[in-house]
């Protein structure tokens, strides 16, 4: 296998509608999940860990990337009792590491994960594909949930376009955005209501960029000290999309954040996750310049597109067709993969997966989370696999001329 990524696929569990036998069928090796039916907060015992192993490792794969240990609103938020959630996750990720399970993907983003107002737009091709509509956005905002001061975040033309769109919808429409906006975290079917989003609102009123970046400092400088000792990688994934949503900061958007976070507690153990899908939604994110500054930091790769439009709407494109460059991204972190050896690293080799998929063919007939459909990313991971090695091979061809 030489320095090759490692080809990953992400499962949800036992329930998962794409199952481990469809999986192990890709050419995946590592599975990458986690215990979505324990609460957040509440610690994975070694014997829930194991059962999960056991299952994966029992079809022929390997468990190899947790995502995610999810971060408790209180860690986020900086509450009093934060210390008590921040030692169970300790708890956790030294359980996982006892199971073997040493790499750790988590996001710090408050209240919702990633955010998407329609997840099915669809293709010319007939295919069905997640998107982010800046003026449904606005339209959610301004007039569904009434944010007290919304109105100042967007211009006049974007009110006036997000009211347009309002007024096109149907009631069944209007229903479909509203619980696709407050979709809870992946792996779960759980929709927050209007009124429990509000009461988060109020929770996070006096906490902006500044708060959240203080409150993740504090979860680092505890965690690292602890995953050093048992040598596990922790990797934030970067916000989705990659601004602040519905009056909430986001506080892990670009290259300057990224740097923030690695300096906050220096070591190996304190990395990122790539995701050129969430980061290559900002068309300021260069991200080959990302990889060449943080590349050393980089400990797991989520590889997908979007299609960015001029208003700061996207659509998740195919794999290797969108606004960012697949090719260069691949190039940059074969480049990052050498410097490792060189230096003598032992992690050269980094987990990636095939992020979201469209849907295709027969993965309308069956019911998967949002963004995980079957074939669309089976269909991503070959074109993954193709490209890194037609760059490995070109690059071998030109290291012996």
């Amino acid at each position: 296998m030489g320095e090759n990524f490692i080809q990953s696929f992400r499962w949800f569990g036992p329930h998962d509608a794409v199952t481990l036998q469809a999986i192990h069928q890709t050419g995946a090796t590592d599975i990458v999940t986690a215990l979505h039916d324990i609460p957040t907060g509440t610690v994975w015992s070694v014997e829930k860990i194991k059962e999960r192993r056991k299952l994966i490792e029992d079809i022929g794969l390997k468990w190899g990337v947790v995502e995610s240990v999810n971060v408790h609103e209180d860690i986020k938020m900086g509450l009093v009792g934060r210390d008590v959630w921040i030692d169970n996750y300790i708890q956790t990720i030294s359980n996982l590491a006892h199971c073997g399970v040493k790499t750790v993907c988590y996001n710090f983003m408050p209240v919702l994960d990633w955010t998407r107002t329609n997840l099915d737009f669809k293709l010319p091709n007939g295919a069905s594909a997640l998107r982010f509509y800046a003026p449904a956005l606005i339209a959610f905002d301004m007039f569904i949930l009434n944010r007290d001061g919304a109105a100042l975040d967007f211009s006049t033309v974007q009110i006036e376009r997000a009211k347009k769109y309002l007024d096109s919808l149907s009631r069944e429409q209007l229903t479909r955005l509203e619980n696709t906006i407050l979709a809870g975290l992946p792996g779960t079917d759980e929709v927050f209501t209007l009124a429990e989003f509000k009461v988060f609102l109020e929770r996070y009123a006096n906490i902006g960029r500044k708060e959240l970046k203080e409150n993740l400092k504090y979860f680092l400088t505890k965690i690292i000290p602890e995953a050093e000792k048992i040598g596990v990688k922790m990797c934030v994934h970067p916000d989705d999309p990659p601004f602040p949503i519905l009056g909430l900061p986001r506080v892990v958007c670009d290259l300057t954040d990224l740097r923030d976070v690695v300096n906050m507690y220096p070591s190996p153990s304190n990395g990122v996750t790539l995701c050129t899908g969430s980061l290559g939604a900002n068309p300021e994110n260069d991200l080959v310049d990302i990889i060449r500054e943080i590349g050393e930091n980089i400990h797991f790769l989520h590889l997908r597109n979007v299609n960015r439009e001029e208003d700061g709407s996207f659509f998740e494109a195919d794999h290797l067709n969108g606004s960012v460059d697949m090719y260069q991204v691949i190039l940059e972190i074969i480049n990052e993969q050498k410097k490792r050896a060189s230096v003598g690293r032992a992690d050269i080799r980094i987990p990636m997966r095939p992020d979201h998929g469209h849907i295709l063919w027969t993965d309308f007939e069956i019911n998967t989370y949002p963004g995980y459909s079957f074939i669309g990313r089976l269909k991503g991971l070959a074109e993954l696999r193709g490209l890194e090695m037609g760059i490995r091979k070109s690059l071998d061809l030109e290291l012996n001329r």
